[in-house]
C-alpha cells in the first residue's frame, strides 16, 4: 500500500484531504506539521523523509501570511522555496510522486484574460517571489512534478475570507470590501478532490497546472455572496484596493484558466457558489 506523506497538515488543504483519508482504504496516510516535520531543519529534512519513506508526497506547507512575508523573507524562502527543493530532491532519488501546491501570486495582475500556465510568471510582492523561487526549484529538482497553482483558498477549517466575513457580517452594520481585485475563489475541500484524481489516475503527467473553482469575481462580488447565502443583513460597499493599503501589494487579476487540468487528469471543477453554499452549510453546523 502506497504511504502518502502530506505537510502543512494542520492547514485549510491539509485538514481537508484529511478528511478524504478516513474513507480512503487505497493509501497508508500521513499528516505532518511543523512539530511531526520541520520544513525549517533542512539539514535534517532528508534524514527525516527516509524515515518516513513515502511513495507520495502532497506539500500543503507554506508561508502564506502574505503582508508577514514582506518584513519575513528568510522564512518565506525557507518555507516556500529552499525547503520545497530538497522534498524535490529526495522525491526524484526516492522514485516518490511530489504534489507541490503554489498561487496565483506569482503573477503580477497585469492580465486581462484567464491565466493559462505558459503565462509569463512576475510576482509583485516576497510572497509570490519565494513560491515562483520554489516552483522553479521543484521542477528543476525533479522534472517529474505536479505542480497545482491555485487561488484565494477558504475551507470550513482555519483562518480564511468566508470564516471572517460571516464573522464580521453579524458583528457589524457596514463593511468595505475590496472590488478591483479580480480572480476566483478554491474550496480546499475541491482542491483536495482534485488532487486525490490525480494520484488514483493512472496518467500521471508532470507539470505546472491551474485549479480554482469556476466563475470570475472580485472579494466585493465574493462577499455580497456569502451575505447572500448567509442570509446576513449589513451593508457592503465596494471600494479600490487604494483606500485599503496593505504592506503587500496583490495582484489586481489572477483568474486561473483550468482546461489543462480538466483535459489531462478528467478533473471536475465545480462552480464558486455551489461550493461556497457547502461550506458554509458546514460551518453553520459547527456554531
Amino acid at each position: 500500500m502506497k504511504k502518502i506523506l502530506i505537510t502543512g497538515g494542520n492547514g485549510q488543504l491539509g485538514s481537508e484531504l484529511k478528511v478524504l483519508s478516513k474513507t480512503d482504504t487505497q493509501f497508508e496516510w500521513f499528516f505532518t506539521d511543523w512539530e511531526e516535520l520541520d520544513l525549517c531543519d533542512l539539514d535534517n529534512l532528508p534524514a527525516r523523509l527516509t524515515e518516513i519513506n513515502p511513495q507520495v508526497i502532497i506539500n500543503c506547507a507554506a508561508h502564506t501570511a502574505v503582508d508577514k512575508a514582506e518584513s519575513e523573507f528568510e522564512l518565506s524562502d525557507v518555507l516556500n522555496h529552499q525547503s520545497v527543493v530538497i522534498l524535490a530532491q529526495w522525491s526524484n532519488a526516492n522514485n516518490c510522486q511530489l504534489i507541490h501546491v503554489s498561487t496565483d501570486y506569482v503573477f503580477d495582475g497585469t492580465a486581462s484574460t484567464a491565466l493559462t500556465e505558459t503565462a509569463q510568471p512576475n510576482p509583485i510582492n516576497v510572497y509570490g517571489v519565494t513560491k515562483l523561487a520554489g516552483e522553479k526549484g521543484c521542477l528543476r529538482e525533479n522534472p517529474n512534478a505536479v505542480i497545482i497553482r491555485t487561488s484565494w483558498v477558504y475551507s470550513s477549517f482555519g483562518n480564511n475570507f468566508v470564516k471572517t466575513m460571516s464573522r464580521l457580517m453579524q458583528e457589524r452594520d457596514s463593511l468595505n470590501v475590496v472590488n478591483d481585485q479580480i480572480g476566483s475563489p478554491t474550496y480546499a475541500a475541491d482542491l483536495a478532490q482534485a488532487i486525490m484524481t490525480i494520484i488514483t489516475r493512472n496518467n500521471w503527467q508532470s507539470g505546472i497546472y491551474n485549479f480554482s473553482n469556476e466563475g470570475e469575481i472580485s472579494w466585493y462580488e465574493f462577499a455580497l455572496a456569502i451575505q447572500e447565502i448567509g442570509g446576513f443583513d449589513c451593508a457592503i460597499s465596494g471600494i479600490p484596493s487604494s483606500a485599503y493599503p496593505t504592506p503587500a501589494k496583490r495582484p489586481q487579476y489572477s483568474l486561473l484558466d483550468k482546461n489543462k487540468i480538466k483535459k489531462t487528469f478528467g478533473v471536475v471543477v465545480p462552480e464558486f457558489k455551489q461550493s461556497l453554499v457547502k461550506c458554509m452549510d458546514l460551518l453553520g453546523s459547527k456554531k
